[in-house]
């Protein structure tokens, strides 16, 4: 099993869109997934048409209640969002093992919910560095952020580089001293329009740096996809829309190929 979390520190980055779409793409390639929500705007719950109130991933947070695997589709389960996830995150905030509570959690229901009959779990998460993205990170094997063209857009690298470097020294094993933050941080460059300055300037500076492993060219087809609620796998399915992007689709799906290269 390998655990990916998509994370930002900015928002519309398109974030939710590419883990929408890689857990899909992993889907339609035989791969059983397991998403779980950590947005507490849960747009991935609502994607897949899951609108729970009860036996969400709060009660990860909590420590109270079951949770509920929704079974979506052959090959996609998922962990429903919680609108109220935030409130929860202020309650266990004086908590000294607020970080590791889907850590613990994990562990203690790893057989009794069968979660090793997933090849993926991915995990979506707030454009913050909250404690339920510190506690993606912790169990994550990678971190895949998106960084866009804007004048921001590339200090959120810094940004999100410098708040897991800080994790990383502070989720540690006291006995051993070994962090429990092994997760490699990677970046895919998003909404690359090869006609704008600004995407000029974003691919400049990134050319030469290993961690950025992808570069989505900006496509209405493909911001679509989670208001549309229909992945770019099943639109190539359709003869006529594979034809009009082909070229699009190969691009992503290289950059997914990419992605689960570095996992």
């Amino acid at each position: 099993m390998k655990i990916l979390t998509f994370s930002a520190i900015k928002g519309g980055v398109g974030k939710t869109t590419l883990a929408f779409n890689y857990g899909e793409w992993l889907a339609k390639h035989g791969n059983k997934v397991l998403f779980m929500d950590l947005d507490h705007q849960s747009n991935l719950s609502q994607t897949y048409n899951i609108y729970a109130t009860e036996n969400t991933v709060a009660n990860i947070f909590s420590g109270q209640g079951q949770v509920d695997i929704h079974d979506v589709s052959d090959n996609i389960s998922l962990i429903a969002g919680d609108l109220h996830l935030d409130d929860v995150e202020r309650e266990i905030e004086n908590k000294t093992n607020k970080n590791m509570m889907l850590y613990m959690w994990l562990s203690d229901n790893f057989d009794y919910l069968n979660l090793g009959r997933f090849d993926y779990i991915i995990l979506d998460t707030h454009p913050d560095f909250s404690i339920a993205t510190r506690n993606a990170a912790i169990i994550s094997h990678a971190i895949i952020s998106p960084i866009i063209p804007s004048e921001h857009g590339y200090n959120a690298k810094f940004n999100l580089e410098e708040r897991l470097k800080e994790l990383r020294e502070e989720a540690i094993d006291f006995q051993s001293r070994k962090s429990y933050v092994t997760a490699q941080l990677y970046f895919v460059a998003n909404m690359i329009k090869h006609n704008t300055k600004s995407s000029h300037e974003l691919l400049d500076s990134i050319k030469d740096e290993e961690s950025v492993i992808g570069i989505v060219p900006s496509k209405e087809l493909f911001n679509r996809t989670t208001l549309d609620k229909e992945s770019l796998s099943t639109m190539k399915q359709d003869h006529s829309t594979f034809l009009k992007n082909r070229e699009f689709f190969e691009e992503m799906d290289n950059v997914f190929a990419n992605i689960t290269k570095n996992l």
